[in-house]
C-alpha cells in the first residue's frame, strides 16, 4: 500500500507541469476604456486586442480577465503563470518581469478643470496640490518620488469624478498619442491637459516563472506584430 501510494505521489508530481501548461497563462488587466474593458461577459479594447493577437500568434492558451490595478499587479508579480497588460516598463520594474512588446507608447498628462484657468511649466508648478493616481500604478510612483502630493484611487473612473466634485486638483492620465479617451464622457470639455510629464512604454509583463520558452514565442509575435503595422491598429471600442 505504502509503494503505491508513493508510486501515485510520484506520478502525479511528474504531470503537474503538463497540467500547468494545458491550462495556459493567465492575463489580468484593469477596467480601463478603450484600452481594456467589457463586453457582456468577454474582455475586449484596444490594447485586449493585441494581447489576444499575441497569445493567438505565439499558439499558447491562456484565460483574460480584468481586476483593480494593484491586485491585478500583485498576482502578476506573485503567480508563476500569470501576465499582466498594460505595464508600463520602468528602470524599477525592469528585473521583476519578462516583458513582452512594446504594445503602444503613452505620455503621462496632468489634467485640470477648465474653470479654474491653471497654468503648469513644470512638475514643480504643481507642488501643494493633490494629484489623483491609481494606487500601484507607476504614475503614482513617479509623483511620489518627486515629492508630489498624490490621493490614489483604486480604479481610475474614479478620478475624474473626484476631479469634478473638488476632491483633487489634478489627475494623471496615461493616454496614448492621437487617442480620445474622453470622448462621450461627462467630463469632456470640462477638464483640459496642463503638462505632459513623461512619456513611457507600455507592455505585457510576466511573471519571471512564466517559461522562457513562451516568453520567447510571444516576444516573436509582438515583433511581427510589429513589422505588420498590427500594433499601429486601433482595436475595439
Amino acid at each position: 500500500m505504502k509503494q503505491a501510494s508513493m508510486a501515485w505521489l510520484l506520478a502525479v508530481t511528474l504531470l503537474m507541469p503538463v497540467l500547468v501548461a494545458a491550462a495556459g497563462l493567465r492575463i489580468v488587466g484593469e477596467h480601463l476604456p478603450p484600452a481594456s474593458m467589457m463586453e457582456g461577459d468577454v474582455v475586449v479594447g484596444r490594447e485586449t486586442a493585441k494581447v489576444r493577437d499575441i497569445m493567438a500568434r505565439a499558439g499558447i492558451a491562456y484565460s483574460i480577465e480584468l481586476l483593480p490595478w494593484k491586485r491585478a499587479y500583485a498576482q502578476a508579480l506573485r503567480e508563476p503563470d500569470t501576465c499582466i497588460f498594460s505595464t508600463t516598463r520602468t528602470q524599477e520594474r525592469e528585473a521583476q518581469f519578462r516583458w513582452i512588446g512594446p504594445l503602444n507608447e503613452a505620455q503621462w498628462i496632468l489634467y485640470g478643470l477648465v474653470e479654474q484657468h491653471r497654468t503648469l511649466h513644470t512638475l514643480a508648478d504643481a507642488r501643494g496640490l493633490v494629484i489623483g493616481t491609481v494606487l500601484g500604478d507607476a504614475r503614482d510612483d513617479y509623483l511620489r518620488q518627486r515629492g508630489l502630493s498624490v490621493a490614489p484611487v483604486t480604479q481610475e473612473w474614479l478620478n475624474p469624478q473626484k476631479l469634478l466634485l473638488g476632491r483633487i486638483d489634478l489627475w494623471a492620465v496615461s493616454m496614448a498619442p492621437g487617442s480620445k479617451p474622453f470622448a462621450g464622457k461627462e467630463w469632456q470639455g470640462k477638464v483640459e491637459p496642463l503638462l505632459t510629464f513623461n512619456r513611457v512604454q507600455t507592455y505585457l509583463a510576466c511573471n519571471l516563472k512564466v517559461p522562457e520558452a513562451q516568453a520567447a514565442a510571444m516576444q516573436r509575435a509582438a515583433a511581427a506584430m510589429q513589422r505588420d503595422a498590427s500594433m499601429l491598429r486601433e482595436h475595439g471600442r
